[in-house]
């Protein structure tokens, strides 16, 4: 008979899925996202909303990885990476990265140009990134790069969703014993 306080044990605490490679085309999307939603259903405890969240900001960063990187030529791909590198407490953190095969070319990139309300109702592209932003509890993008050359070998962007941890029947601690 334990006097310690029973502490739920995370359902997959530092779990990592084998990372996916797609071509860089967007007749890919949908494969990508049935996958991506077979992996997160293989993740007990992940509530429904969180898993459409990421569904949906995957679906956004791979669409920009085909459209404004490397990825879009021929042979270029995408890569997915998913886990859940942190457990902490009641929370659970899952980690999407999208990487792609960099930038179409070496210029340096500019922000893009402000637009109006008007302009922003009627424009067909450009939402992707602030829907990821609204999104995600935190998100970034980082240039991958030869260590050795220092080329851009792609840009990772990358997003985090955290979401209350699947716990045993029930996480108060355990009051056993008594005097025997």
């Amino acid at each position: 008979m334990s006097i310690l306080p029973q502490m739920p044990t995370p359902a997959h605490p530092g779990r990592r899925w084998e990372a996916r490679q797609y071509p860089g085309t967007p007749s890919t999307c949908p494969r990508f996202r049935a996958e991506l939603r077979s992996d997160l259903e293989s993740l007990a405890g992940v509530p429904r909303r969180i898993r459409e969240d990421v569904e949906l900001c995957a679906s956004e960063a791979f669409a920009n990885a085909v459209t404004h990187s490397r990825s879009q030529r021929s042979g270029g791909t995408v890569i997915r990476m998913l886990s859940t590198p942190i457990v902490m407490g009641r929370e659970t953190t899952l980690r999407l990265s999208v990487i792609d095969d960099g930038p179409l070319d070496a210029r340096p990139m500019f922000p893009p140009a402000r637009r109006s309300v008007e302009n922003w109702a009627q424009a067909e592209s450009g939402r992707g990134l602030q829907l990821i932003h609204q999104l995600a509890d935190e998100w970034g993008t980082q240039r991958w790069a030869d260590s050795d050359s220092l080329s851009v070998l792609g840009t990772v962007l990358w997003a985090e969703f955290t979401y209350p941890t699947a716990t045993a029947a029930s996480s108060a601690p355990c009051v056993c014993g008594g005097a025997r």
